[in-house]
């Protein structure tokens, strides 16, 4: 059965991705786009890339019915999908794509964003849409809150490696690599060609990037006690893409085997053999997440590399994995084309 939706937000990169991966997908079709700087305006005028199909012109959101919809995609800026979600008629299904349903406590949203929640009642509701680690709650959802595509990465790397007690909680530092997109769209000077090309700038240095809330909130959650990673993110002349390399204490072997043993029938999470670790371009334009793991010459030390897509299993891919879900169907429907290379 054909299930309607709508992408609000659609202008933006992960509003385009979700339309991209939305063109195969058997049972989705897109009934309604929202772009209110766009409004008026057809896909194709946006995005060329997506002239082929034949999609709804965009439009201001106040504009959409929403009667026949069966579920929303809202990849609206930060901050921004608060106020939208917090009117949507009650029968519509949710996926949000921002940060703003992704932590449970008010006190700590307020703390990494600096302003108070703005839904406190749709934030309590919400499921935190990590897929392979919160299936049964997002069947039942009617909001999922999309990760931080960074906090994915780093996610798939240690979860099960903090739940199994195999490394040391209180020595745990991620080196993040992230291409541009994850900024989102809008004219930024530090993203200009003449900024960026053959340049790499660490950012947020010193323990401020705000997906660190989503660590904090996740990795304490599974140890049942405090857990703070050392994370130092770094800005790349690359338009997709994100590399998480973790620096632990613990045996590389044992690391190895949990992390094979965790992941053995996701499909979407492959375990590269002991000693190999993957490149960036592995999973670029897909749904995958590649994780390797080497030993150090430091007896008791080892790398945990992961890769994904940013737009695709960081974000519009997990989304529609957890919308697959939320609407009864396969989580990989519409989601197993292969990375594409080079």
């Amino acid at each position: 059965m054909t299930q309607k939706i709508a992408i609000l937000g659609a202008s933006g990169y992960t509003g385009a991705e979700l339309i991209r991966l939305i063109a195969t997908h058997p049972t989705l079709e897109i009934a309604a786009l929202s772009g209110d700087r766009k409004a008026g305006q057809p896909m194709s005028s946006v995005y060329p890339h997506l002239r082929h199909l034949d999609l709804p012109v965009l439009v201001r959101i106040e504009d959409i019915r929403f009667t026949n919809i069966d579920m929303v995609f809202c990849a609206l800026p930060h901050a921004t999908s608060q106020s939208v979600i917090r009117e949507l008629p009650g029968h519509l299904k949710v996926v949000d794509l921002s940060a703003d349903f992704r932590l449970r406590d008010p006190e700590e949203y307020e703390k990494w964003y600096g302003k108070p929640h703005g839904a406190p009642e749709q934030q309590l509701e919400a499921v935190y849409g990590l897929t392979e680690f919160y299936r049964d709650e997002i069947r039942n959802a009617r909001l999922v809150a999309g990760t931080g595509c960074n906090a994915a990465t780093g996610q798939f790397a240690l979860r099960p490696l903090i739940e199994a007690g195999v490394i040391d909680l209180d020595d745990i530092v991620m080196d993040l690599k992230a291409a541009t997109s994850g900024a989102g769209r809008s004219l930024k000077e530090h993203l200009l060609l003449s900024e960026l090309y053959e340049n790499v700038k660490p950012y947020s240095v010193g323990g401020t990037h705000r997906h660190l809330g989503e660590f904090d909130q996740e990795f304490s959650k599974i140890a049942g006690r405090p857990v703070q990673v050392q994370l130092t993110p770094h800005l790349i002349p690359a338009s997709r893409g994100i590399v998480m390399t973790c620096y632990l204490k613990g045996d590389a072997q044992e690391v190895h085997k949990t992390l094979e043993k965790a992941y053995s029938n996701e499909t979407f999470l492959q375990v590269l053999p002991f000693g190999e670790v993957p490149q960036m371009k592995d999973t670029r334009a897909s749904n995958f997440c590649h994780i390797g793991v080497a030993g150090d010459r430091i007896p008791g030390r080892t790398t945990v590399v992961a890769v994904l897509d940013n737009l695709t299993k960081g974000s519009s891919g997990q989304a529609i994995q957890n919308a697959n879900l939320m609407l009864g169907l396969d989580e990989t429907t519409g989601l197993m084309a292969p990375p594409v290379y080079p």
